[in-house]
């Protein structure tokens, strides 16, 4: 890649817009909002019973999100260790405690700089997390 690109992964789900997974820019690496979207676009974290009954679970989601913006960092070489900030969108603070339980998992006190703020809605109603990072990685770009 060169030191100002853009990436999108064939083995990721698509962006329901037209914009990157990732932009690189010298040793910064942009993630786009990351969701729990699976490849087949479904959704980590979501269970609808035969009666109709949806059950969404922001734990699952959360893991689901990190892992997808590993996964994202590893295609060009770096990891979650590289993240330097984080912004999580969360649907309702309610899901707060889950969500920081989990974040907690993958991050401690020398982690990244976090804002986690509350919005209105997300691109799909089966959503109750969404995640963007910024790293630094200032290694030659896979």
């Amino acid at each position: 890649m060169k030191t100002t690109d853009s990436k999108l992964l064939s083995d990721k789900a698509k962006p329901r817009g037209k914009f990157p997974h990732l932009k690189v820019a010298g040793p910064f690496l942009y993630v786009s909002g990351t969701s729990s979207r699976l490849p087949d676009n479904t959704f980590e974290g979501v269970e609808v019973d035969e009666m109709g009954t949806t059950n969404l679970d922001i734990k699952r989601q959360t893991k689901a999100v990190i892992e997808n913006i590993r996964a994202i960092l590893q295609s060009v070489g770096a990891d979650l260790e590289h993240i330097v900030d984080i912004t999580t969108f969360l649907v309702n603070m309610n899901d707060f405690g889950g969500y920081n339980q989990v974040y907690g998992e993958y991050f401690d006190y020398t982690g990244p700089a976090r804002t986690t703020v509350a919005v209105h809605q997300l691109p799909h109603p089966h959503l109750l997390i969404e995640i963007k990072a910024t790293a630094y990685f200032p290694h030659p770009i896979q």
